[in-house]
Parts: structure tokens; C-alpha cells; sequence
């Protein structure tokens, strides 16, 4: 379904000085996958999701959706089914959150696609969500977590083929994000998430892409395989090392990266 051949991303500073960002990036992902993404901040994930969401073009390199090159000309004939077939949840979601209700909301997306039945799709996902209660609400008045749930009711209600999330547990609680973990599991879709959050690693996907801080892949395999990899952990730095007392002995050793 997605397919990135050697992409690079790069951008001019205010000194005109070349930053780059991501550097010869290989990947495919099928139909249905889950695929964790993960790195330190600063490694590029969350610019890799807005290439793969057409927000942002490679300097370098090909991104291919369902076999069709995706370039400017590309998505100036197709936006509208790309950006439905496409769906990206940012880390923030306040930064996405800008209609007057939740029940706006959630309608937006299904008015601009041409959906039918939208005030039976828009009830039908606040029920799967457990956000009935606060439809008439300003999404920019709740709390992390249910706004969390409004920004995914908004992305899944218009059915999307892939959805792309950028942290999407960095601002909830751990109640909130066991419940998104089993409601990801539950879904039909091919889903790349970024986090450095390795601890939910195996709660999320069954593969890992890892870029380094050299904003290269620097590991494509299974999760639980990674979680052995000391060497590649070390050198992702997602993990991290720090004193421990064990009665009178003192010692270091490293630690998952883990906040749940």
C-alpha cells in the first residue's frame, strides 16, 4: 500500500544553512499493517508523517500510495480522495481541534467528502468513542484525553485507508492510553504510529522502523526483536542509563524509555 524509495528531506535555516531532516529512507508497508515508528526527538518522524501525507515533498527520492507516485501533480488531480484516503493525527490535537463543537467536529470532515448520513455517522462514532455526553461541548474546553478522542472520531468517521499518528499518547493518562491501545488493535487499518515511547512497542505493532539520530533507518524488524537489541536501542538512544542502589551497592544500567 505504501511504498517510500531513498527519501530525503531537508530545509534552509534563517542562515541559509542546509538542515537535513531525513536522509534515504526505504520502506514498504501492507495493506492492514501497524508499524510502530520510532526515534529520539529531532529524528524526523514526525516530518517522515507529513511526507506520507502529502504536506510535505522529498527533496529526494519516490513515495508511491496503492502503486501511484505522489508528487504535486499527483495530488492537485486527487486530493480530495487522497486526503480522504489518508489520515494524519498531529501530537498536539488542540493544534487540529478548530470547529465551535465536538459535533462540528466530527461533521466536518464527512461535509467536506460528501457524506450522506452524517448526522447518523457523527452519532455512531461519538458513541464509539464514549463522547455522546459532550457533542454540544468546545473541543478547545476538554481535557487531553478527550480531545484525543474527538481528533480520532474526526479522522476515522470518513473511513480512511491509512492513518498516521504522530503521539498519540503523549498527552493522555494511562487509563486513557490502555484504551487507545485496545482501540488501535481493534481496528482495520494500516496505521503507522510514532512514539519513543518503546514500552508500548508491543501493545501497538508487531514492527518497528527506527530512525536514528543521523536521520537514517537504522532498523526495520519485529518489535520484540528490538526490545533484545541492546546495541540498536544504545544506538537509537531510546533507552537510557542511570544510578540504581541495591542495598549498599550502587550501579548503573540501562532503562527502556518507558512514561505509562
Amino acid at each position: 500500500m505504501i511504498e517510500c524509495k531513498h527519501l530525503s528531506y531537508s530545509y534552509q535555516d534563517f542562515q541559509l544553512n542546509e538542515i537535513e531532516v531525513l536522509k534515504d529512507i526505504s520502506f514498504k508497508i501492507d495493506k492492514d499493517e501497524k508499524v510502530l515508528l520510532l526515534g529520539i526527538n529531532g529524528s524526523g518522524k514526525s516530518t517522515l508523517l507529513k511526507l506520507l501525507n502529502g504536506l510535505l515533498f522529498a527533496k529526494n527520492g519516490e513515495y508511491y500510495f496503492k502503486n501511484e507516485l505522489v508528487n504535486k501533480s499527483y495530488l492537485k488531480a486527487n486530493s480530495k480522495e487522497f486526503r480522504k484516503s489518508v489520515s494524519l493525527g498531529m501530537q498536539d490535537p488542540s493544534s487540529m481541534l478548530f470547529n465551535p463543537s465536538v459535533y462540528d467536529e466530527i461533521a466536518f470532515g464527512l461535509k467536506h467528502f460528501g457524506f450522506d448520513d452524517i448526522d447518523e455517522r457523527v452519532h455512531h462514532y461519538a458513541k464509539k468513542f464514549e463522547i455522546q455526553s459532550i457533542l454540544k461541548s468546545s473541543p478547545l474546553s476538554l481535557s487531553g484525553g478527550q480531545k484525543q478522542k474527538v481528533l480520532l472520531a474526526s479522522l476515522l468517521c470518513v473511513e480512511p485507508e491509512v492513518l498516521l499518528l504522530d503521539e498519540p499518547t503523549a498527552h493522555l493518562d494511562p487509563p486513557t492510553t490502555g484504551w487507545l491501545v485496545e482501540f488501535l488493535d481493534s481496528l482495520n487499518v494500516t496505521a503507522i504510529i510514532s512514539t519513543h515511547n518503546i514500552s508500548l512497542g508491543k501493545e501497538l505493532a508487531k514492527r518497528a522502523i527506527v530512525i536514528g539520530a543521523n536521520h537514517e533507518i537504522i532498523y526495520d524488524g519485529g518489535v520484540q526483536a528490538l526490545l533484545e537489541d541492546m546495541p540498536t536501542l544504545i544506538k537509537a538512544q531510546l533507552v537510557h542509563k542511570h544510578k540504581h542502589n541495591h542495598e549498599e551497592l550502587e550501579h548503573k544500567h540501562y532503562h527502556l524509555h518507558s512514561w505509562v
